[in-house]
């Protein structure tokens, strides 16, 4: 085994984008890549040609060339024939493993949505295809860069928390009326629905609180237990909302409401993670880190620190934004709110992925991250089978 961990990009000037999928997420990351200096968007691929004629103005509108254009079936193969530093994907779920196997096996660098991969075999595809060509593979996680998750990192890291012992996350986010919708996402993304039973995405939650409490570089994921709700509010939603004639009345579907899964880590460390798309409830990932000299709680972000709070209140983090922020805030913050893509997570990520390869960095998020934050997925189908058994989490890196 050859590791990819810390191993840095090549240096580039400029570099050139390639993106297979420019639908709506696929657009949006076009555009915070627009945003960033020495990058250029070489090549665009779509099943659908119309996607990919509106995503080639947009780039020309941005004062590029015009971009290499394929469309249909088989536009992601064609993409990958010309030359590019990095291919980034953005498209159905199980589509993003063979698509980013294929690209480093072409020779490119491969940035793919979340998550990785959907299967354990596709984290092992995505880990051994990365260590065979020395490409990386990043996923694009935004939540690592959102402004509280950056700051609470910075916290741990410098010991304000103490030692760090349990942390809570999740991605609760009301997605009904997108599940059923027949344009976009909806014409795939209520399948997983249907099909499984476990966390569907958890990555969201997972990848910060993975970050902070140093998974895969001094401590890992050791096993799961998970454990899933009545299936009921998707089908009560379609059933309000849908007409009695439309062929999705007749879908079952089998995934939990509420998934809650719960992690120990190889040093005794614990993590509460959830997962509900399909209940009324305002968005929020529930990030908690707990240490042995205080907590950090958001949604909304609050601090308790025992050797400065009074007994049961929380301080308020005015007071503490400015020695916490993290430096890629305090540096395009301001740029980051203005173009607004999930407050701003999104162009930071962008910067600093780009950032990487033009300094020649290591990423801030390599393949064994990909494959560790995605693999909860398929666990937590097999506990949920097996009456909420404990699964043990692979060793992607192999240590």
């Amino acid at each position: 085994m050859n590791s990819m961990h810390k191993v840095p990009f090549e240096r580039h000037e400029i570099v050139r984008v390639g993106l297979i999928g420019v639908g709506g997420r696929g657009v949006s990351q076009m555009g915070e890549l627009l945003a960033c200096e020495g990058v250029e968007i070489a090549a665009l691929a779509d099943m659908q040609p119309e996607a990919v004629a509106r995503a080639a103005a947009r780039v020309h509108a941005a004062g590029q060339a015009p971009p290499t254009t394929f469309s249909g079936d088989a536009a992601w193969r064609h993409l990958l024939e010309t030359p590019l530093d990095i291919v980034y994907i953005a498209t159905p779920w199980d589509t993003h493993t063979p698509y980013a196997v294929a690209a480093m096996q072409a020779g490119k660098h491969v940035a793919l949505e979340v998550p990785a991969a959907v299967t354990l075999d596709e984290c092992w595809q995505l880990v051994e295809t990365s260590e065979q060509t020395r490409r990386h593979c990043v996923m694009l996680e935004n939540c690592c860069y959102d402004y509280w998750e950056m700051l609470v990192k910075r916290m741990a890291f410098a010991g304000l928390l103490g030692e760090l012992i349990h942390a809570e996350c999740a991605y609760i986010h009301d997605l009904r009326a997108m599940l059923l919708s027949d344009q976009s996402e909806g014409l795939w993304r209520r399948q997983p629905h249907i099909d499984r039973n476990g966390n569907l995405y958890p990555t969201h939650g997972l990848g910060p609180v993975a970050q902070c409490l140093r998974i895969g570089d001094g401590d890992a994921f050791d096993y799961l237990v998970s454990m899933s709700s009545r299936a009921v509010g998707l089908s009560a939603y379609r059933d309000r909302t849908v007409a009695a004639a439309s062929p999705k009345r007749q879908e079952q579907y089998q995934c939990g409401d509420m998934n809650v899964s719960l992690l120990r880590t190889k040093q005794g460390k614990t993590i509460v993670l959830q997962h509900d798309v399909v209940t009324p409830r305002p968005y929020e990932r529930s990030l908690l880190l707990a240490g042995t000299q205080g907590t950090f709680r958001d949604y909304p972000p609050r601090l308790f620190l025992d050797s400065v709070a009074s007994h049961e209140m929380w301080l308020p983090l005015d007071n503490y934004r400015a020695d916490w922020e993290d430096p890629l805030w305090t540096h395009v913050g301001e740029l980051a709110r203005k173009r607004g893509g999930h407050g701003g997570m999104d162009f930071v990520m962008n910067y600093r992925l780009m950032q990487t390869m033009q300094e020649g960095l290591p990423p801030d998020m390599d393949v064994y991250d990909a494959a560790d934050w995605s693999a909860p997925g398929p666990l937590s189908d097999q506990s949920v089978a097996q009456r909420s058994a404990a699964v043990d989490f692979p060793d992607f890196r192999r240590v």
